[in-house]
């Protein structure tokens, strides 16, 4: 089912958003209060709140209306090949030979699952959308590199409420802005979708994604989260009728084969997971 279906793409990324950041608080204070961020702690704040959720996410939604979603979260993770290059300037990670080889293949298997040259690229609306997911993708490779740069004070789950209020807001203001109050019919697959996207989609991911980013380099984390739009393809095949072609096979071995090997040079590197 395509979101523009249900209700503007903003409004939607709105909910979403500032929805988590209510679950994460009522969860916060059942448990032993909500904790105000440090100084030290603002940068990642921000950082996480208003690039990596905030614009992200709302140049991922805005590119919904011009490419299929299965091809989105294809592009938008293929953040590894901006977070390369970024992690071993910054960070000075080491590119191995198992994380070249898995970069290699990972990103193989990315480009045939995307099927570039199946689109048509004469229409200035594929242009936009791709545009849109590209840019969407090097923000992202940037504040993955930040995430594990940074030295955190505050645990990525105590953060996210403020991390989650940071995106909700300018994103409301935007999707006011361009729609006005949104006049949704409050189905059951509506509010099925609305669910999934703050309980899930929002509040599990993002904490488990943060929590990944922290834990492993940089140029590893983004290798891991090549394996997403694996899952993204395979599920818009099944709801949004979006079609199949024979490459996907290889495309999902090459895909996998690059985490692998991603993961096995970790290992071998003995990383350490960084202090709080």
């Amino acid at each position: 089912m395509r979101t523009p279906a249900v209700m503007p793409a903003e409004w939607l990324a709105a909910l979403r958003l500032g929805g988590a950041a209510v679950l994460v608080a009522v969860i916060m204070a059942a448990r032993h209060g909500i904790r105000r961020p440090t100084r030290h702690d603002l940068p990642i704040l921000f950082s996480v709140g208003a690039i990596r959720l905030a614009v992200v996410t709302t140049s991922v939604f805005a590119a919904l209306r011009f490419v299929p979603p299965g091809r989105s979260s294809i592009l938008v993770y293929a953040s590894t090949l901006w977070a390369a290059p970024i992690a071993a300037v910054v960070l000075h990670e080491r590119l191995t030979a198992l994380r070249v080889v898995g970069l290699a293949l990972g990103c193989t298997g990315l480009v045939l699952l995307l099927e570039p040259w199946s689109l048509d690229w004469s229409d200035g609306r594929t242009v936009a959308g791709f545009g849109l997911l590209l840019f969407a993708s090097i923000m992202s490779a940037a504040t993955t590199v930040h995430v594990r740069a940074h030295s955190w004070r505050g645990t990525p789950f105590e953060l996210m409420p403020w991390q989650l209020g940071v995106a909700a807001l300018p994103i409301t203001l935007l999707a006011f802005a361009l729609h006005g109050l949104p006049h949704v019919d409050w189905t059951l697959p509506t509010v099925g979708i609305v669910v999934y996207q703050v309980a899930l989609a929002s509040t599990f991911a993002v904490w488990g994604a943060i929590t990944l980013m922290r834990s492993v380099p940089a140029i590893s984390a983004n290798l891991i989260l090549m394996a997403v739009p694996v899952v993204g393809l395979l599920t818009s095949i099944v709801f949004a009728d979006e079609s199949a072609s024979t490459a996907v096979a290889l495309s999902l071995m090459l895909v996998l084969g690059g985490v692998g090997l991603g993961l096995l040079s970790d290992r071998r590197g003995a990383v350490v997971v960084p202090s709080p």
